[in-house]
């Protein structure tokens, strides 16, 4: 089954093709808000974290939690590493930030980024994509950078293909914790 997974990530991935940043992305930069009415709930995210302890999205019931899916070897998540850092303390009082660490291998890595960027927010650690494949199509496994943010219901209220900035998703946040 991991075999498969993989294969499916690594075929998604190829398909693609390089950006002029030298990586392997889908994601168009497009921002998709669902109406409160039309939300569907987010799947159950479990795993380990990177650099240890578990990880159970069901401990977070009740608060607004960011998703963000990268990879140590993807350059636009380089980019935007500092901006999801300042959204995180911008919005901490009623959000937590997730990361989704996909297609590394190896965790050294994804810890290496994320101590270079001062990523402080927990981060699955998610080798072969099945946490990321858990969200089907509201989350293309090719679109590396993504973020999603979740209500405090439980269901995904906003959604980025590729690269977001600060600003976008403070606002996403702030607005989802409004009950928008």
């Amino acid at each position: 089954m991991a075999l498969a997974v993989a294969s499916v990530l690594v075929l998604s991935a190829c398909g693609t093709g390089p950006t002029a940043e030298g990586g392997f992305v889908g994601g168009d930069g497009s921002l998709t808000i669902v109406p409160v009415a039309e939300r569907q709930p987010a799947p159950r995210v479990t795993g380990e974290l990177l650099g240890g302890g578990d990880f159970d999205s069901d401990q977070l019931a009740g608060k607004v939690i960011v998703y963000n899916v990268w990879g140590s070897w993807c350059a636009p998540c380089r980019k935007e590493a500092p901006a999801l850092e300042a959204a995180a303390r911008d919005t901490a009082d009623v959000a937590q930030f997730v990361g989704i660490n996909t297609r590394d291998l190896d965790q050294a890595p994804a810890l290496a980024f994320m101590r270079a960027f001062d990523v402080t927010f927990p981060s699955v650690f998610d080798p072969n994509g099945r946490e990321l494949l858990k969200f089907g199509q509201q989350l293309p496994p090719s679109a590396i950078p993504s973020t999603l943010v979740v209500d405090a219901e439980g269901r995904i209220a906003a959604r980025v293909l590729g690269e977001t900035t600060r600003s976008t998703i403070t606002g996403l946040v702030d607005d989802v914790a409004a009950g928008k």
